[in-house]
């Protein structure tokens, strides 16, 4: 019998994954030479269609001592797994050989059953799911059985099951696959009675749903060779009830519906299908009769099928899915949580407790989980009053990358950092579930579903209660563009062909319908998706108390067609009809929540919806950095006047999460002129403070991107672009960006605090590189004038009076006698001038590169190299403290791994302070090496790793 289960197993397992794998032979044994052909344009595969790297295979085998045996090499190592080779366009081979030879399978007793793939990308981000088990076959009969597509890999064959319609007549065909013998007979037996025989090597019979009663039948196939040795293998056949027509209950909407603390009513739209079943805890995960959902039919289009459960334990979480004709798994579209049998397990207990186990075993992709009678969060503040949107200092985060814990207690934990800042508001970027654990978050799948891998929806509940009890609003990162192939609304409509949302998908288009393409295009005109997108910003706002969203790629929110990027950003009227539409839907929910829009289209567009009420993302990423740098550029066009526009709309930002960092491209590409680099640490973050100066005392809202208040220097495109990038809070060690940090939270504290910094009367003369902003207001004038060439600069000022004038960062008085007046200001100096005089911030925020030696670090820090790895030539960082003695020198060695000096960088006495020595590693080879800082008793060492 222990042989009979495991061909079994086998022979259904192959016909699960028919199309992502071939074989030659076609059915291998242990003893054949084997090659395995991979087509990427197929299901499961998503992820490395049209992959242009190099694929790599992660294979071991399944034997009768357990699964994934023999795996070689490990998950990511190029070095030791293999390489597929391309033959064409998504189509690769993988050369086996002799499976025995190709996993070193030596033991005798041990039998190989299967091969075990996973397939992905070279940098290990893109994989093929769920695993592919190729079969191989022992010596005599094998039964096959190559229709109904049938699968006994979840125990209980009552988990998946062949499915007949009402009127159905099912083909069943069982080929019998000889080996080393010959068939005498294959004889089918239903329920025990005996239907069919042939003495071929082929069965075939004629399932008929009118002469079988309602639910399971057991299908049992027994084949007998001519030395009288017998296979047999079963499975299941389920006659469908007829379907129920029926109007859904009043107040149910789609979804999942809590009616008491013991029942639910589950309900999902699903046009163009023919039968639901709910598969669950409930039920161990087995198909049957009375988790048939019931159907209201208004048309081919509108098609809910819905379901009762009652008898529900209050408080117990409950697992379930649907099963959508009997062939697709889904959980349900407005699922609040989900578990995911790839991810899940990488989920810290101290980010997530008691996560409830995924039913391993039981079924397979993503399932939901409900819970009747669960128990409220408490919010302490149940009216927030949010600042006003004109005056917003938003400060966009990743929690990925901006926690050590990459959860949202860590955000808890650090709010007094951005209190003191003093920003008013903070952008999540996505947090709801999206593929993987390790993104940006703009793959989405469950739009509704906080990702656990940041923690429990009470726990941001409670993020976000106490950013209100501290006068911070939360804005969400709304994605609503697109989904990924794992979102319900994708999988249940899906073109396996072409490996696209299918033609009649209500939600998405089956091609993207704009020339940024990501993941599958909504059709924003479609009523399910207006239906779909007001539902999930409902949920948000009143369940979370979100403030308001940024709505990702809101250009994308349209159905007229453009191959062309200039075309698609043109005027749209009916794009801004649907985001009008939209935004009146928000506001009925909560008439004060932003709507920010990452439009980028024409400025006809943006003004109109500008007028609207919208806020919208000025992006001048490029125009800082190239002032920053010490390049000739203007930054007009921060300013919501040059623009055209009637209100404050606009959120200027010199960062967001997809631009490079301006303190990277200072450091990589800044001017020079003299003694005064801006490649030199100490001026680059100089140059950040003056750029600053010049974003927010702009009127209207800004929005900058995390760490760059400290001068955060690693690139974008550091680990791949949306790669996890260095959490770098040990910048608070360093003087100069401390000081940075409070130069950010000075500039913000005159945004929030002084009208006239919110004032409509401004002039700005910011083309040369002598910068100039005038702010008039009955208050206070400002006068604000920087200089951002690398050489000194004698510009006229341009003062709007005679009289007193205050320099805010020195609390110095000047009597200005001309307006005109000249000034002469150093490369990267800068002033903000006010003719009323304000408290003085604390002194030396603005101490040039020149004396900050003088400001003796307190503790030794060696940082990381950067970049690393690295090609070939890195860069290091440390702080020599005032209280060490180092006559007799401070060294920096590097290491090879065998503990072999390869170089000196330095070896001399150095006074207190900051440094950085630049190592060019261009005579060595690729390897780790490591690099060790020894001054008087300290000694510290870290490794780096040279990547040619």
């Amino acid at each position: 019998m222990k042989k009979l289960f495991i061909l079994t197993f086998i022979t259904f397992a192959i016909n699960i994954l028919p199309q992502i794998v071939v074989t030659q032979p076609e059915y291998p044994t242990q003893l054949d030479s084997i090659v395995i052909f991979f087509d990427a344009t197929q299901p499961g595969a998503e992820e490395l269609l049209n992959y242009t790297g190099t694929v790599y295979a992660h294979t071991g085998v399944n034997t009768n001592f357990g699964n994934w045996q023999h795996v070689i090499g490990s998950w990511g190592n190029n070095q030791t797994q293999p390489a597929l080779t391309r033959l064409g366009p998504n189509l690769y081979k993988l050369t086996i050989g002799y499976p025995r030879i190709f996993y070193s399978v030596t033991n005798p007793a041990e039998i190989i059953n299967a091969i075990a793939l996973v397939f992905r990308s070279a940098d290990a981000t893109k994989q093929t799911r769920p695993d592919i088990f190729i079969n191989l076959y022992q010596p005599g009969l094998n039964l096959v059985v190559q229709n109904p597509v049938v699968s006994v890999q979840f125990g209980d064959p009552q988990r998946s099951p062949a499915f007949v319609k009402e009127g159905e007549t099912v083909p069943i065909d069982i080929r019998a696959v000889e080996i080393q013998t010959r068939v005498q007979s294959v004889t089918l037996y239903v329920d025990g009675n005996q239907v069919a025989q042939s003495d071929s090597s082929r069965l075939l019979y004629n399932f008929l749903h009118s002469n079988f009663s309602v639910g399971p039948h057991i299908i049992k196939v027994v084949g007998i060779d001519t030395a009288n040795h017998i296979d047999s293998t079963s499975f299941m056949m389920f006659v469908n009830p007829q379907i129920v027509n029926a109007p859904l209950p009043n107040g149910i909407r789609p979804g999942i519906n809590y009616t008491s603390p013991v029942s639910a009513t589950l309900a999902l739209f699903a046009p163009y299908k023919d039968f639901v079943y709910v598969i669950g805890d409930f039920n161990d995960w087995k198909v049957q009769t009375n988790y048939f959902m019931k159907r209201q039919y208004v048309n081919q289009d509108s098609v809910i099928w819905w379901i009762e459960l009652s008898s529900l334990s209050p408080g117990l979480e409950y697992a379930f899915q649907y099963l959508v004709d009997g062939k697709i798994r889904t959980g349900d579209p407005y699922s609040e949580k989900i578990l995911d049998p790839w991810n899940d397990q990488f989920i810290p207990a101290t980010t997530y407790p008691n996560l409830k186990p995924y039913p391993n075993g039981k079924t397979e992709k993503i399932v939901s989980v409900l819970q009747t009678g669960q128990s409220q969060y408490q919010w302490q503040v149940q009216n927030f009053q949010k600042p006003p949107k004109e005056n917003l200092i938003i400060y966009e985060l990743l929690i990925r990358d901006f926690s050590t814990q990459r959860n949202f207690q860590f955000l808890i934990d650090t709010l007094s950092y951005l209190k003191s800042l003093g920003v008013n508001a903070i952008e999540l970027m996505p947090i709801m579930e999206f593929s993987g654990n390790l993104s940006w978050g703009y793959n989405p799948i469950y739009h509704t579903a906080v990702d656990k891998y940041y923690g429990t929806a009470n726990k941001l509940k409670q993020f976000i209660d106490i950013c209100h009890q501290n006068g911070i609003a939360v804005i969400l990162d709304m994605v609503l563009n697109h989904t990924d192939n794992l979102s319900p609304l994708a999988m249940m409509w899906w073109d396996d062909i072409q490996n696209r949302p299918a033609s009649n998908n209500p939600y998405l288009n089956p091609v993207a319908r704009h020339p940024f393409s990501v993941f599958n295009d909504f059709n924003h005109e479609s009523n399910a998706t207006k239906y779909f997108v007001d539902r999930v910003n409902e949920y948000w706002l009143k369940q979370f108390k979100f403030d308001g969203f940024r709505f990702d790629l809101s250009k994308g929110f349209t159905q007229n067609f453009s191959n062309d990027v200039g075309q698609w950003s043109q005027y749209d009227q009916s794009r801004i009809n649907l985001l009008t539409r939209m935004a009146d839907k928000i506001w009925e929910v909560d008439s004060t929540a932003y709507v920010i829009l990452e439009h980028f289209a024409d400025n006809s567009e943006e003004i109109v919806l500008s007028n609207y009420g919208m806020l919208l993302w000025g992006n001048l990423n490029h125009d800082y950095s190239e002032a920053a740098m010490g390049y000739q550029s203007s930054l007009s066009w921060g300013s919501y006047k040059t623009r055209g526009w009637n209100y404050p709309h606009l959120i200027t930002y010199m960062e967001s999460h997809d631009e490079e960092r301006l303190m990277y491209k200072n450091l990589m590409y800044g001017n020079s002129l003299g003694d005064y680099n801006i490649r030199n640490l100490s001026i680059a973050l100089q140059r950040i403070k003056l750029a600053a100066t010049f974003l927010f005392p702009i009127p209207g809202p800004k929005m900058f991107w995390q760490f760059g208040e400290l001068g955060y220097d690693i690139s974008i495109d550091f680990n791949g672009r949306t790669g996890e990038k260095p959490v770098k809070w040990d910048y608070l060690n360093d003087l100069r960006r401390k000081n940075l940090y409070k130069v950010f939270r000075e500039l913000i504290n005159l945004k929030k605090n002084y009208e006239a910094f919110s004032t409509s009367n401004f002039t700005m003369d910011t083309g040369g590189f002598i910068k100039k902003i005038n702010l008039y207001h009955p208050t206070m004038d400002v006068f604000i004038i920087g200089n951002f060439y690398v050489g000194p600069l004698s510009p006229s000022a341009n003062f709007s009076s005679t009289g007193w004038w205050y320099d805010y960062f020195s609390g110095d008085s000047i009597l200005v006698t001309n307006p005109n007046q000249q000034i002469t200001l150093e490369p990267g100096e800068f002033h903000i001038y006010t003719n009323v005089k304000l408290p003085t911030p604390e002194p030396g925020l603005l101490l040039d590169a020149d004396n900050f030696n003088e400001s003796i670090p307190t503790e030794f820090y060696l940082e990381q190299n950067y970049p690393n790895p690295f090609n070939p030539t890195t860069k290091i960082r440390f702080t020599i403290p005032g209280n060490v003695e180092t006559r007799h020198g401070v060294s920096l060695r590097i290491y090879d791994i065998l503990g072999n000096e390869v170089v000196t960088l330095l070896n001399e006495e150095k006074p207190a302070g900051y440094y950085e020595v630049e190592f060019n590693a261009t005579e060595l080879s690729s390897g780790v090496y490591f690099y060790r800082l020894q001054a008087g008793n300290f000694t510290q060492t870290k490794k780096m790793i040279l990547m040619r």
